[in-house]
């Protein structure tokens, strides 16, 4: 359960930190990105999954790149879902994804919380 606690606390640390990196990409307080990066990890889990799933095909034709894009759609997703969470346009949203997978990879080495292969809560893979 402190794992989960944890690893949910790096999540939203990220999306904190892509928000000050990335404009565009808005969040109004940690309370948010809380909320923000659960609602994530709820919209990669399911709608997420199915169109990384309906889209493979395409994905290992562009070598994997077309995973950021869905991961920008997600992000774009949980921002309509979340009150004070804003991603103004797909560019935003496109980069935040590619930044906060960077940040999330960072933050889980630091911390020890990464092993190999592991997915990260928000539905960022390495």
């Amino acid at each position: 359960m402190v794992n989960i606690l944890i690893n949910w606390f790096l999540s939203a640390l990220s999306l904190m930190i892509v928000a000050h990196v990335i404009r565009g990409f808005d969040v109004t307080s940690f309370t948010t990105a809380l909320i923000a990066a659960l609602v994530i990890g709820l919209v990669n889990a399911t709608v997420g999954l199915l169109l990384k799933i309906i889209t493979f095909p395409l994905t290992l034709l562009k070598l994997g790149v077309f995973w950021i894009v869905i991961n920008a759609l997600m992000l774009k997703l949980a921002a309509t879902l979340v009150p004070g969470f804003t991603i103004n346009g797909f560019f935003p949203a496109f980069f935040g994804a590619i930044v906060l997978s960077l940040v999330n990879i960072f933050l889980r080495s630091v911390t020890g919380r990464y092993s190999a292969g592991q997915q990260f809560p928000g539905g960022h893979c390495a």
